[in-house]
């Protein structure tokens, strides 16, 4: 059972507003964690009207807005600059990922936190943004001391001659400092920063990909899965099981003190775009969707003399209508009416009330065996899939994919914001990596599910989705060969 939900941002209970304007991982706020994780890079961040003393051991200064948190690839920064014999690089930051959101926080009747749910209608991201990165500790100064992003580019123009200038365009993340915005740059800073013992004393690895305060301790019955950070002062309950990537906070009453900043040697440098959430090239996308139109229209040519016999099966036995449109979410949260052919009854959503507790598998999914809404047609289209054949139709409109995640509704997708963010991220498909990889281990089906969403985003190919589809046919030949031999 999953006792935390990795959609929380305070673990556990309630947390007024005060709390929420003000989390920390391990005394450290957001902009204080980006610092660090930067100067264990060796570049040390540099914002306007600060008082933080020039380091200059950094073979980088990246002189920011202080409203921004950016991640992108400063090897590419510096090897442009020296092959231009630049001072100062302009880099135009683009954020490439498709979709923009907002965090909204839900409160029970007394005010007390419930939970975030995130919305893709919009949000404060900016999809564009400049930065500055030099390599001279004056120049950065001269940054530091205006007292706004306007004045001090202004001043560095100045000071800089124009032939030592170089204006350069860059693929990276974009992050306003804000609690949703903040919350994701951590979560996406953990799939890069591998090792934050580097540079912070106080946190040590508590198990793989698992790290937290020296002094924090975890139950053996405790379960956890993927990256986790644990801030000052929490604790899981027994049996706990965490699905990560998750940061977990700081409790506020035993926030410690940040360490302070120290900057590292240049170490590996960081290549962004590693995380489930890439820009896909213009060429796989439309290699994707071209194949996606040709194999739709294929198969629903193919297919489409099946269909009045279906029809008229779920007709003599319960009637009309022959399709369930159910709400799903595609490609950057919007969303489209998933078709499938009728195989519950009618009244299937009223009797799925009685039957919650008798649920079979974990996570937000609902499936019990021998399931009493199947009509005896739906029972056995289901067992062939044949009651799939119409999301053909959803490929073709461009709603879904041959090949992706399996399509979500809403109230799915409000679990574990990295598994949400990267299955809209891309189109859902007819069939996926999950699929055609899943155990159905006990108690594990819903860890299998976010850990295969995450693989085939990581991945994704057209060789990829080759290997699903020919996988998938053998297992639907496998499955006829099975009932033809019963």
């Amino acid at each position: 059972m999953i006792r935390a939900n990795t959609s929380t941002s305070h673990w556990p209970g309630p947390a007024g507003a005060d709390e929420r304007e003000a989390r920390t991982l391990w005394g450290m706020d957001a902009a204080q964690v980006h610092e660090r994780f930067w100067a264990s890079l060796g570049v040390q961040i540099v914002r306007t009207g600060e008082a933080a003393r020039i380091d200059r051991t950094a073979s980088l200064y990246f002189l920011l807005d202080p409203s921004l948190l950016v991640l992108l690839g400063a090897e590419a920064v510096l090897d442009r600059a020296n092959w231009k014999n630049a001072d100062l690089v302009y880099v135009r930051l683009h954020d490439e990922r498709q979709r923009q959101f907002c965090e909204r926080v839900v409160t029970d009747e007394d005010g007390q936190f419930v939970k975030f749910e995130r919305h893709y209608e919009g949000g404060p991201l900016s999809k564009l943004a400049r930065i500055l990165v030099t390599t001279d500790p004056k120049i950065a100064a001269v940054w530091q001391m205006a007292p706004e992003p306007a004045l001090a580019g202004k001043a560095l123009q100045q000071i800089v001659p124009r032939k030592r200038r170089l204006v350069t365009s860059l693929r990276g993340r974009l992050y306003d400092v804000g609690p949703a915005s903040e919350e994701e740059f951590v979560i996406d800073a953990m799939g890069l920063w591998t090792d934050p013992q580097r540079t912070l004393q106080s946190a040590r690895q508590l198990a793989p990909q698992v790290w937290g305060p020296r002094e924090t301790s975890i139950d053996p019955s405790v379960r956890l899965v993927g990256s986790v950070w644990i801030g000052a002062g929490r604790h899981l309950e027994a049996d706990a099981v965490v699905v990560g990537p998750v940061v977990l906070w700081d409790d506020p009453a035993a926030r410690p003190e940040p360490e302070p900043l120290r900057l590292l040697p240049p170490a590996t440098p960081v290549a962004i775009g590693d995380t489930p959430k890439p820009a896909f090239s213009r060429s796989y996308r439309i290699s994707k969707r071209s194949f996606d139109i040709v194999a739709s229209l294929c198969a629903l040519l193919l297919t489409l003399p099946v269909y009045p016999v279906i029809c008229l099966a779920i007709w003599l036995e319960d009637g009309r209508p022959f399709f369930f449109a159910h709400r799903r979410e595609t490609l950057g949260g919007k969303k489209f009416h998933c078709i499938k052919f009728r195989s519950m009854r009618k009244d299937a959503e009223k009797i799925k009330r009685r039957l919650v507790e008798e649920n079979d598998i974990d996570g937000p999914q609902f499936f019990i065996r021998n399931d009493p809404r199947l009509t005896r047609v739906g029972a056995f289209i289901r067992r062939r899939q044949f009651d799939e054949l119409p999301q053909f139709i959803n490929v073709l409109l461009g709603h879904m994919s041959i090949v992706g995640p399996r399509p979500s509704p809403y109230a799915e997708n409000q679990f574990c914001p990295p598994w949400r963010e990267a299955r809209l991220s891309v189109r859902p498909g007819i069939t996926g990596l999950w699929q055609t990889k899943r155990t159905r281990v006990a108690d594990a089906d819903f860890q299998e599910w976010i850990k295969y969403d995450l693989e085939y985003v990581r991945k994704a190919s057209l060789l990829l989705d080759f290997r699903i589809i020919l996988e998938t046919a053998l297992m639907f030949v496998g499955r006829l060969r099975g009932k033809a031999g019963t």
